[in-house]
């Protein structure tokens, strides 16, 4: 005897959607990749064979919109591609994977304190009735738990990591990460250590508007702050020596913020450090500068200056040639021209010869 399930018409079917979907992956989700996503679960029903261009048909979408969601949904290992088409992955199969896969880094001493630890699992519980509605998903109390190992985050900070991240509505997992990471990077393990971070960058952010003010913008390009904070976190400058290198720029069009980033590089590897020390060197390099412009000109009017002439005596070897030579007088011209003889113009020649 046979037994078989009757056809259930489509009017009376379902798809089903794990809630796994909705807690781990459907806020991060571009949306159009969720529209995708349920079109092919609806097909793998029926076991349906469709090509992207019919797809893009049937969803009303560019087809470079279709091919971008097949390969959001196979790098985030929501589908995998095989030969002849995909085939969709068990998200909660592959979920329980990714829960227990880190735990077997961590030795059974290290699982037993985890487990007692009834206070962390209180802010755990807080956090999940908070921010998620009592629905987490599985996977953020592993990655919680990564976290605290890896940073060291205190219950304190760990509850303002997603409390900062939900006011911004940014609660998915790679935004939170990547806080959790800048978080890190900057040191931040107990609540004085966030409050101090804060407090650095309500600071770097008033400075930040300063000086777009100053420069008569509006905005700033993330690339001008990123020249912004490297002077301030890198450098260690205060706005008072920044200040210093704006108005500089007083008497040049258009000043770009490389130009700006060049004069303050120059003075952090010279270790200018205070703003004394910076106007000290720029009135040392204006006394270089102006004592090199006299030396120049100096150099100049030696090079290009002539003699004046007003007596050209001492152009000729012997002064009696000269006499010999003078023109007569109108006196001497009235009266008699004198007559030079020979013997008069050879010896001339013999004392001397004329130089030019």
């Amino acid at each position: 005897m046979k037994l078989a399930l009757s056809e259930t018409p489509l009017l009376f079917s379902e798809t089903t959607i794990p809630d796994i979907f909705f807690a781990e992956y459907l806020s991060q989700m571009p949306a159009n990749c969720v529209k995708v996503y349920l079109y092919i679960i609806f097909l793998s029903k029926y076991e349906k064979d469709i090509k992207l261009n019919d797809l893009s048909k049937k969803l009303a979408l560019p087809l470079k919109e279709i091919n971008d969601s097949f390969s959001y949904l196979e790098e985030n290992g929501l589908i995998i591609k095989k030969e002849n088409g995909y085939i969709l992955v068990n998200l909660q199969e592959q979920t329980l994977h990714k829960l227990y896969k880190p735990n077997l880094t961590l030795s059974p001493e290290k699982i037993e304190d985890i487990s007692k630890n009834k206070a962390r699992a209180k802010v755990i519980e807080h956090i999940n009735n908070t921010y998620f509605s009592g629905i987490m998903g599985p996977s953020w109390y592993n990655n919680i738990d990564l976290w605290i190992t890896k940073y060291h985050f205190d219950d304190q900070v760990l509850i303002s990591l997603f409390d900062y991240c939900f006011r911004r509505s940014a609660l998915n997992m790679k935004y939170v990460q990547t806080v959790a990471e800048a978080w890190g990077s900057n040191k931040i393990q107990t609540w004085e250590d966030l409050d101090s971070y804060y407090q650095k960058q309500d600071a770097i952010v008033k400075i930040k508007k300063t000086i777009a003010k100053k420069l008569g913008k509006q905005t700033l390009t993330q690339y001008e702050e990123a020249y912004i904070e490297k002077w301030l976190l890198d450098y260690g400058y205060n706005l008072n020596i920044i200040e210093i290198a704006l108005k500089r720029s007083v008497y040049k069009s258009n000043p770009t913020f490389e130009y700006f980033n060049n004069i303050i590089t120059n003075w952090h590897e010279r270790g200018l450090k205070t703003p004394e020390e910076v106007f000290a060197f720029i009135e040392q390099r204006e006394k270089q500068r102006k004592d090199t412009k006299q030396l120049e000109k100096k150099v100049a009017k030696a090079s290009f200056e002539q003699r004046k002439y007003s007596n050209l005596s001492f152009l000729y070897a012997n002064s009696s040639v000269q006499t010999n030579l003078n023109p007569p007088s109108n006196s001497s011209l009235n009266n008699t021209t004198p007559n030079i003889s020979a013997s008069d113009i050879k010896s001339a020649n013999m004392e001397g010869d004329i130089n030019v």
